[in-house]
C-alpha cells in the first residue's frame, strides 16, 4: 500500500493499492520534488468517475507504467470534491493547454506547484488520436530535464493566465458604478438563452446535456414576471424530458449527472448529491407554478432515493454513487429483455413497450428504462407491481460504490432542497430533514480560529478537515435563510448574518467587490481565484450576491445591498452574452429589476397561513414571521405579535394594509 492508505476519501483509498507511489497533496510531496528536482504529476478525479476508473485499470495499476512514474515524477492524487480549489486552478491550466477539460485531470507541475503541461484521459497505447500515457510521461520528463528554462517560462505564463482568467471580462474596477437594472435586460437574457434551447428534447445546447437547473429557474421566474408562455413551456419541456428519460432512474428515483446524448437517454450513471438537490429545488418551484402531478411524484420519489441511499447517521448526506459496478459502467441499472420477460410474466409486453425495452436494446445492446409515450401510461396497479418486481431483482446485483464523505456545501444545497420541497408539498418530514441536516453541519463541521467551518467530514475518522471554501459558506448562508422562511425561527437569520460578516471579512477582494474562492490565510494554492460563472453547482459569488441583497433588506444593511448591486453591475454585459453560464446571476438581475417583496405574517396561529403562502411560487421575496421573542428586525417592527394572523406586504419597509388570507396577498402582488 502507498501513502494514500492513511487518507479518508473513498477516491484516494481506491488508489491506495496502486504500485504508483502516490502522495496526498501536502508539504511532503513538495519537499520531495524540490529536494530531488523532479516534476510533479498531479492527478485529480473523484470516486464516481468512470474514466478515472478506466485510467487506473489501464495505467496506474500497471507495474511497468508505475515504475516510470515513480522514477521520474513525484506523484500526487487529489479528490476534486475534497479540494475543489486545486481542481479549479489546474483545470484552468489544462483548458488553456488542451482547449478542453474533464476528469481524470492529469497536470504536470514544477516543484513550486506551477503547471506547465497537462490533459485528461490518456490511453495505455496510442489511440483515439491521443498519445499513450507512457509516451506522455517520457516526453514530459525529457523536456523538463533538457529544456528547463522553457518549462519555467511556460509555468509562469500559465499561472498568470489562471490568476486573471476569471476577471478578464469584468470592467475596470475604477469605472463608474451604474446599478441600473431594467426589465428589458431580463428580456435580452431570455431571448439569448432561448437561442440555445432545444425545443424538441428540452434542455439547452447539444450533447452531452447537463440539467442546467439555473437556466430553468430563470425561465420559471421570467414566466412569473412576464407571463411569457414560451418560458414556461421550455422549462417544463426540459424537466419532463429528463423525468421520462434514462438520466432519471425510473425504478429507484434520483438523477444521474448528465446525458451523453441529446434525448436524455444514456447518462454517465454516477449520481451526485448536488445534482439531485438542485433538481429537487427546481422541480419544487415548477410544481408551485404548474401543480403538475408528475413533478410532485418525482420530488417524492427523488427525496425517497436521497433518504434511502444518501442519508447518513445523525442527519448529514453522503456525496455520490459510482457510475460503475463490477467494473462496468451502468451495469447495475440496465436490463436484458429476456430477464425482464422472465420477471414480469404476462405484464412484460406492456411494460416493455412503455419503458422502451427491446431485444436489440437501446444502449450498447442492453436497455435503459425510459418512457417514450407518457400520454399513454400503464395502469397504475400494473406499473407499480412491475416496478416492485424489478426493484427487488435489482437488489440482488452488486450495487455501485458509495462515496461516504460528507461535504459542507453539497449538504447545504440539499438542506435548501428539503426546504423547497417542504414549501411546495407541505410534507413535515422534509422540514425535519432540513433542520436535522443543519444541526449535523453545526455539530460536525464547526472549526476554530480563522477556519469557522470545515469543508469535508469523514465518518471513518469522525472528524472534519480542510478549510471551508466560498461555495460552502455561500450555500450555507442560503440554507439558513431558507430554514428561517419555513420555520419562522429568527436564529437561522441571525446565523446567516454572522456568516456573511465572516465571508466579507476573510474572502473579499475590496477592489472589485467580488469574493475569492479561498480564505485569505489559506496558503497552499498558487493563486486565489474568483469563480464567477455557474458550473455543475452555482457560482459562489452569485449566491453570495443574492444573500447580500436578501440580508441587506432583511437587516437594513445599506452596505450589503450596495455590494450586491455592484457585483451585479460588473457582470451585466457578460450575462447577456452567455446566459447559460450565468443563470444564478440572471435570477438576481430579476430581483433588482422587479424589486423584492417584503412579506410578514403576524399574529397567532400562523401555521396554516404560512403553509398556504409557502405553497405559492413567489420568487425574490423576503418572508418573516412575528413571534413573542423576536429580535429587532426592521420588517418586524410595529407588527402585532398577538391577535388575528395577517399578512403585511411591504416595499422598502413601507407596508400596505394587512390582509388575512394568502389569496388576498397574492392579489396584492398581482400574481393572480
Amino acid at each position: 500500500m502507498n501513502r494514500l492508505a492513511n487518507e479518508t476519501s473513498p477516491y484516494l483509498l481506491q488508489h491506495a493499492h496502486n504500485p504508483v507511489d502516490w502522495f496526498p497533496w501536502g508539504d511532503e510531496a513538495f519537499e520531495k520534488a524540490r529536494s530531488e528536482d523532479k516534476p510533479m504529476l498531479v492527478s485529480i478525479g473523484y470516486s464516481a468517475c468512470h474514466w478515472c476508473h478506466v485510467m487506473e485499470r489501464e495505467s496506474f495499476e500497471d507495474p511497468v507504467t508505475a515504475e516510470i512514474m515513480n522514477r521520474d515524477f513525484v506523484n500526487v492524487k487529489i479528490d476534486r470534491e475534497e479540494r475543489p480549489d486545486l481542481d479549479h486552478i489546474y483545470m484552468d491550466a489544462v483548458q488553456a493547454i488542451a482547449g478542453n477539460g474533464g476528469w481524470p485531470l492529469n497536470v504536470f507541475l514544477t516543484p513550486e506547484g506551477k503547471p506547465f503541461y497537462g490533459g485528461t484521459y490518456f490511453p495505455p497505447v496510442d489511440a483515439f488520436s491521443r498519445p499513450s500515457w507512457t509516451a506522455i510521461l517520457k516526453n514530459v520528463s525529457s523536456v523538463f530535464r533538457d529544456q528547463r528554462e522553457e518549462i519555467e517560462a511556460q509555468a509562469e505564463n500559465l499561472t498568470s493566465h489562471i490568476a486573471h482568467a476569471s476577471i478578464a471580462s469584468l470592467p475596470d474596477p475604477k469605472s463608474a458604478f451604474q446599478a441600473h437594472f431594467t426589465k428589458e435586460q431580463g428580456e435580452i437574457i431570455f431571448e439569448n438563452l432561448m437561442k440555445t434551447a432545444d425545443r424538441i428534447s428540452g434542455g439547452f445546447g447539444q450533447a452531452p446535456k447537463f440539467p442546467q437547473t439555473f437556466s430553468i429557474r430563470f425561465l420559471l421566474q421570467h414566466y412569473y414576471y412576464t407571463h411569457n408562455e414560451q418560458a414556461l413551456e421550455q422549462a417544463s419541456l426540459s424537466l419532463d424530458k429528463m423525468i421520462y428519460g434514462g438520466i432519471y432512474d425510473q425504478l429507484g428515483g434520483g438523477f444521474a449527472r448528465y446525458a451523453t446524448d441529446g434525448e436524455w437517454l444514456a447518462p454517465h450513471f454516477e449520481k451526485m448529491l448536488y445534482d439531485n438537490a438542485l433538481l429537487i429545488t427546481t422541480l419544487s418551484e415548477a410544481y408551485q407554478i404548474t401543480k403538475k402531478p408528475i413533478y410532485r411524484k418525482t420530488i417524492i420519489h427523488t427525496m425517497g432515493f436521497i433518504i434511502r441511499e444518501f442519508l447518513a447517521p445523525g442527519g448529514g448526506f453522503y456525496s455520490a454513487l459510482d457510475a460503475d459496478s463490477e467494473g462496468v459502467e451502468g451495469k447495475y441499472y440496465v436490463w436484458d429483455k429476456a430477464e425482464t420477460d422472465t420477471l414480469l410474466g404476462e405484464h412484460a409486453p406492456s411494460f416493455s413497450a412503455y419503458y422502451d425495452i427491446t431485444e436489440k436494446g437501446n444502449w450498447e445492446g442492453r436497455n435503459i428504462l425510459r418512457i417514450r409515450d407518457p400520454l399513454n401510461p400503464l395502469p397504475e396497479s400494473i406499473d407499480q407491481a412491475c416496478r416492485k418486481l424489478l426493484t427487488e431483482a435489482r437488489k440482488n446485483r452488486i450495487p455501485p460504490q458509495l462515496d461516504d464523505k460528507v461535504l459542507l456545501g453539497w449538504n447545504a444545497l440539499m438542506i435548501t432542497a428539503c426546504c423547497k420541497a417542504f414549501a411546495a408539498l407541505g410534507m413535515p418530514e422534509y422540514r425535519r430533514l432540513a433542520m436535522d441536516g443543519m444541526a449535523f453541519l453545526e455539530d460536525k463541521f464547526g472549526g476554530e480560529g480563522i477556519f469557522h467551518f470545515y469543508h469535508s467530514y469523514s465518518y471513518k475518522e469522525g472528524r472534519a478537515a480542510i478549510p471551508a471554501f466560498l461555495d460552502d459558506y455561500a450555500y450555507l448562508i442560503d440554507a439558513y435563510i431558507q430554514l428561517q422562511e419555513i420555520t419562522g425561527s429568527s436564529d437561522y437569520l441571525e446565523k446567516a448574518a454572522g456568516l456573511t460578516h465572516w465571508v466579507v471579512r476573510y474572502f473579499s477582494e475590496e477592489e472589485t467587490g467580488y469574493f475569492f474562492y479561498t480564505h485569505e490565510q489559506q496558503d497552499d494554492v498558487i493563486v486565489r481565484k474568483k469563480e464567477l460563472f455557474d458550473g455543475a453547482i452555482p457560482s459562489g459569488n452569485a449566491v453570495m450576491a443574492n444573500n447580500l441583497l436578501y440580508l441587506g433588506i432583511a437587516l437594513d444593511s445599506r452596505d450589503w445591498k450596495q455590494r450586491s448591486a455592484r457585483m451585479m453591475d460588473g457582470l451585466t454585459a457578460v450575462i447577456f452574452k452567455y446566459p447559460g453560464s450565468f443563470g444564478t446571476w440572471a435570477t438576481l438581475l430579476n430581483a433588482f429589476a422587479y424589486g423584492m417583496y417584503e412579506v410578514v405574517l403576524s399574529g397567532e396561529n400562523q401555521q396554516e397561513k404560512q403553509l398556504g403562502f409557502l405553497a405559492q411560487f413567489v420568487p425574490n421575496r423576503i418572508f418573516q414571521l412575528t413571534s413573542p421573542d423576536q429580535p429587532d428586525f426592521p420588517l418586524l417592527r410595529n407588527k402585532p405579535v398577538a391577535g388575528l394572523s395577517q399578512f403585511f406586504l411591504c416595499r422598502d419597509y413601507a407596508c400596505q394594509q394587512p390582509v388575512t388570507e394568502p389569496d388576498e396577498l397574492l392579489r396584492l402582488m398581482g400574481t393572480t
